[in-house]
Parts: structure tokens; sequence; C-alpha cells
């Protein structure tokens, strides 16, 4: 079930444009899960179950330490509805895309 929507901006403490490797790392796991994500220039939105998606972003703190960044800095954006029924990014973006 659908009930939570992440969107969420990982800052890795590494140097030039190694920020974007280690960006595309993370972005690259996001992808895989197979969920809906979009992705922007500022941050990434993934849609999915709740708990998926909570362990989800802490998989992606460790994916920035792994990838060499000596600490990460995230801004994470949730909306939750148990019931489910959030609206999803299709919702919210597609008007803007046409």
């Amino acid at each position: 079930m659908i009930n939570a929507s992440v969107a969420i901006q990982v800052l890795p403490s590494v140097e030039g444009k190694d920020v974007i490797r280690v960006v595309d790392k993370v972005i690259q796991y996001l992808k895989s899960s197979g969920l809906n994500v979009y992705v922007g220039p500022f941050e990434t939105t993934i849609e999915g179950e709740y708990d998926q998606l909570m362990e989800m972003v802490k998989r992606c703190q460790l994916i920035c330490i792994e990838e060499g960044a000596p600490s990460v800095m995230s801004y994470v954006k949730i909306s939750y509805r148990p019931e489910g029924g959030i609206l999803t990014i299709d919702e919210k973006v597609t008007k803007h895309h046409q």
C-alpha cells in the first residue's frame, strides 16, 4: 500500500564534483527499489509504504559514508497517511510537465 511519500536531499561532505558521484549512488539505490521515484534538481521523491521508506532513508545515509563521505547531512520531508490515499507524485507534478 502506498501510504507515504518521502523527499530526501543528501549532502555528503565531499569535495567538488565528488558530490555528484556520491549523490548518484544514492539515486541509483532509490531507483533500484522498483518504487515510483522522481528526481529533481535538489531532492528526490519516492512513494511507498512508510516503514520501507524509513529504512531507505537510513540506507541513503550509509551509502554516502560507504562512498567515502566522512559525514552526511540530509533534509527529509515526509507525507504519511496510515490508511493510504496520499497525493501521488504524478498528481502533484504531471500537469507541470506537459
